[in-house]
């Protein structure tokens, strides 16, 4: 009878030099020195559970295993918290001016009943799905309009929870009353105590797996609204800086890019965006290096 192998509780600094490289390479998050008791209690579960001893052991192993193991990792080591609408005023602003002046524009021939959102680092699902019950609520379909929601994170694993939109129904008291009634079903049997999105909004919204520190993203130009929120905290400057100039050429002139509440663009934006509210920015009518037409580059949906 085997035993089960203890957790390593502790990690050279050569080691945890080598992680940091690594993980900031693989994923573009920084790692500082005071995340270490972090890498060691997430990480060490890992280890323990491979039959290690060590982190250097895990880490000649990981490489081995390749890929897989590179993206379990990561997994272990991101942090997956969000909630239903949450940020309320970020979706308040969205509801009351910027939704009805896109509904007057498109009425008046100005621009497509068609709105094209991202969530990036989307977590368990949860922002998506606000957004998409605030689109489909907002513009609704019979009046013309056609919403497609591209929802990403880095983890497989959580990406596989947010397809399934499944969630414990207290993670629903922050949506409002009529949006429940319309968009979320209780769920039985093996849901019991649950609830689900809605095909309504199941079909506005498709998932990838995009990591955004790589240098091209596979995701269409020429988007109304990216949500990168609560992410870039977790990248240095240098990579920061990169994923903004990325975002930005995927924005059509005049999208909204929303951060998180302890994210803003000071040093990094350049002339790309102007600020629309707190820790929300507007992109210039023509950002830095992208195209006039920014449809004219689109990289084609993933069916």
């Amino acid at each position: 009878m085997s035993l089960a192998v203890e957790p390593p509780r502790s990690i050279g600094d050569a080691e945890f030099a080598r992680f940091q490289t690594w993980i900031q390479r693989e994923s573009g998050i920084y790692l500082p020195d005071s995340k270490r008791t972090l890498l060691i209690r997430r990480l060490g579960r890992r280890v323990a559970e491979l039959g290690l001893d060590s982190f250097s052991a895990y880490y000649h192993r990981a490489k081995e295993l390749g890929e897989s193991e590179t993206v379990r990792m990561i997994d272990c080591l991101c942090t997956h918290e969000t909630s239903f609408f949450r940020e309320a005023k970020q979706f308040e602003l969205l509801a009351t001016q910027i939704l009805p002046a896109w509904t007057s524009q498109a009425e008046a021939g100005t621009r497509p009943f068609r709105v094209r959102a991202w969530s990036a680092a989307c977590s368990t699902g949860e922002e998506p799905f606000s957004l998409a019950m605030l689109l489909a609520a907002t513009l609704p379909v019979e009046a013309g309009w056609k919403i497609e929601i591209l929802a990403s994170d880095l983890s497989t694993r959580i990406l596989a929870f947010a397809r399934e939109a499944v969630w414990p129904a207290e993670r629903a008291s922050g949506v409002p009353e009529s949006f429940r009634k319309r968009f979320l079903l209780r769920g039985m049997n093996r849901h019991e105590g649950k609830v689900k999105a809605a095909p309504e909004i199941q079909r506005l919204v498709r998932f990838e797996r995009i990591n955004l520190a790589a240098a091209r993203y596979p995701v269409e130009t020429g988007l109304d609204l990216i949500f990168c929120r609560n992410v870039l905290i977790y990248f240095d400057p240098a990579t920061r800086a990169g994923v903004i100039s990325r975002l930005a050429r995927h924005l059509r002139p005049g999208g909204l890019l929303f951060l998180g509440h302890a994210e803003n663009l000071a040093g990094a934006a350049g002339p790309d965006f102007r600020p629309e509210a707190p820790n929300v920015y507007r992109r210039a009518e023509r950002a830095r290096g992208a195209p006039l037409d920014p449809s004219a580059q689109a990289v084609p949906e993933t069916p």
